[in-house]
């Protein structure tokens, strides 16, 4: 899911751009955050109630008399997979985007992630839940400062990780069949190296593209929506994975 959009031109070397004294890319940049910490609202909001509004919960999950997860109904499996479907589709459907339709299906795919995230707040404790949430946002802050102020060219490293998260897919996938406790260990400490880079590669790209797209508003409205996108998606796993390993079970 975090490789969503990355067929943009190939960037010019990071050491031809001083970022340092560039508004235009600031103003970028921030755009893209901006986005992002908006998106992460959204799903916020979305995640507690699905989880947690009784007659919303009703409609998504099978729990106990004292909260606890049993199993989904038949729509909490809609739910949970629209996102990559929805995804799919679009990266199959969207071929010339504009600002407007990047736009709406950057909220859609958030809209639907933060509906699936409800299962969480039924799995893991309250506390846990913020407390993770708050090292994955200071992970993320630091990271992409460094893919933002690196003057090392990531590619070579961006494709390594591309490699390790088509790895990481299959393996998940095939942990759902075998549902053993290890692999899942495994999975989740990969997981948070693989993203956190990705969080690092991500950034050092958009940065990039900026300056690939030379100027043109509506293209950098388009690469905006998508940016922001991949580095949701990114913050998304990296806050599972580490919810995973750390999170407070119910």
């Amino acid at each position: 899911m975090s490789d969503f959009n990355r067929g943009y031109a190939r960037p010019i070397p990071t050491d031809r751009a001083d970022m340092s004294v560039d508004a235009g890319l600031r103003s970028f940049m921030l755009g893209v955050y901006n986005k992002v910490a908006l998106g992460l609202v959204l799903s916020a909001a979305l995640a507690f109630v699905t989880g947690q509004v009784a007659p919303v919960q009703a409609l998504l999950y099978r729990v106990t008399v004292d909260g606890r997860l049993v199993g989904l109904q038949p729509l909490g499996y809609v739910i949970a997979f629209a996102p990559l479907a929805v995804m799919l589709f679009g990266m199959a459907a969207v071929r010339n985007a504009t600002p407007r339709s990047s736009g709406i299906f950057y909220w859609t795919i958030v809209s639907l992630i933060g509906a699936s995230l409800g299962v969480l707040t039924l799995v893991y404790t309250g506390g846990s839940i913020a407390q993770t949430f708050l090292i994955t946002a200071t992970a993320f802050g630091a990271l992409s400062l460094f893919g933002y102020t690196t003057k090392r060219d990531m590619t070579g490293f961006g494709s390594f990780l591309m490699v390790g998260l088509v790895g990481l897919i299959i393996a998940s996938v095939v942990n759902i069949f075998l549902h053993s406790g290890p692999m899942n260990f495994i999975i989740s400490v990969l997981g948070v190296f693989i993203f956190a880079g990705l969080i690092a590669y991500d950034t050092q790209r958009l940065k990039m593209t900026y300056y690939q797209l030379g100027g043109d508003q509506q293209a950098m409205g388009v690469a905006t929506n998508y940016g922001a996108l991949s580095l949701y998606i990114n913050f998304i796993n990296l806050f599972q994975m580490l919810l995973s390993l750390f999170g407070s079970r119910r």
